[in-house]
């Protein structure tokens, strides 16, 4: 997460996750809604890296990439869990 140090990702990843789990109406523990607010906001900051050439920054900003992050990795588990099932 950019700008942020380690205990402020940790903050803003779950919170992140938490608000992604309820957007999507999943059912995750705490470490699990960490995980994925801190994997989404790197993911989606490298994809935004890549095609506009920034990211938005700071704690709002991040929380908003985690959100939005967070959400396109459950997304995309459930359309992988959906067709091998």
């Amino acid at each position: 997460m950019t700008g942020l140090g380690w205990f402020a990702a940790i903050i803003v990843g779950a919170l992140a996750g938490w608000i992604a789990e309820k957007i999507m109406k999943s059912d995750m523990g705490l470490l699990m809604n960490i995980v994925l607010g801190i994997l989404g906001a790197v993911v989606l900051n490298a994809i935004l890296f890549a095609i506009v050439g920034s990211t938005l920054g700071g704690w709002i900003g991040q929380l908003i990439i985690g959100i939005i992050g967070a959400c396109l990795l459950i997304w995309i588990w459930r359309m992988v869990r959906g067709r091998s099932a």
